[in-house]
């Protein structure tokens, strides 16, 4: 069963919460439709589209043409997720865009279920905060490449015990900052492993200080070849070799630590700067 308003509780690039509550997802495929399935219950999505021949019993209107379809919901919702190939998407919603203030938000996903991609009204249409959720409620890869986020290159790596304050977490996060010389300013995400999906402190601390969070998949972090301190703690907690060093460089592109864990009372940091070609 999914968490309750799940969207609601994950604050990622915008300050408050996400204000889409009018979303629908649309696929092509059997494939497209078991993750469709997957997103839309642990999203609480309840418009959903398939292709008429798609094979398989799901809960979802059916359609022939993606085309036509585009052209009658693309003013209907505030959001839509694609799950099909990023050209077709291009060429269904390439007729109807206007501008990026009333445009809704659009959401690509390939079929496997590793990227997603913020493909228009990024920032004021939160296509950005959607591309966040879609990621860390499947495990994908976020793709956001508007100007005010792609530019930044710090990331933050925050593991904890549970029941941990926003306060607590926050302070220590702007302590390991300046412990590692850099600004808020150019901290792109605060990353945690996603057995810390809907922990409070991590979620509001996140809020607070304007910052989009990303969760890695447990599996992603047990199976790196990445170099990180490792806990006997954390392994007896969570079944995981550490939390903090790993989600701080499995977040970023081409990522070193530049302040390894840190422990404040209950709460690890550890600061990645990506490096940038």
């Amino acid at each position: 069963m999914p968490h309750p308003n799940f969207t609601e509780r994950l604050f990622h690039t915008d300050i408050g919460k996400l204000e889409l509550v009018n979303t629908a997802i649309v696929t092509l495929s059997q494939q497209g439709a078991r993750l469709m399935a997957n997103i839309a219950d642990k999203m609480d999505i309840e418009k959903c589209y398939l292709h008429e021949k798609a094979e398989g019993e799901y809960i979802a209107e059916r359609f022939s043409r993606m085309a036509d379809l585009t052209s009658d919901i693309f003013n209907k919702y505030e959001g839509i997720i694609f799950i099909a190939p990023i050209g077709a998407v291009v060429r269904v919603i390439a007729p109807h865009v206007k501008d990026k203030t009333t445009d809704p938000a659009i959401v690509q996903l390939d079929i496997g279920g590793r990227w997603a991609v913020s493909l228009l009204s990024g920032h004021e249409g939160e296509a950005n905060t959607l591309c966040m959720d879609v990621a860390n409620s499947i495990g994908a890869e976020p793709v956001i490449t508007s100007s005010n986020e792609a530019g930044k290159n710090i990331i933050v790596g925050v593991g904890c015990k549970k029941g941990k304050s926003a306060e607590l977490i926050k302070n220590a996060v702007m302590d390991a900052l300046d412990r590692a010389e850099v600004s808020l300013e150019n901290v792109r995400i605060i990353a945690s492993a996603d057995v810390k999906l809907y922990e409070e402190g991590i979620l509001e601390a996140a809020s607070q200080l304007g910052v989009p969070v990303r969760f890695i998949h447990s599996d992603e972090i047990r199976n790196s070849s990445l170099t990180f301190e490792r806990s006997e703690f954390v392994e007896k907690s969570v079944n995981l070799p550490a939390v903090a060093e790993p989600a701080a460089l499995l977040a970023g592109r081409r990522s070193t630590l530049i302040l390894k864990k840190t422990a404040y009372d209950g709460i690890t940091v550890a600061v990645a700067r990506e490096n940038f070609l």
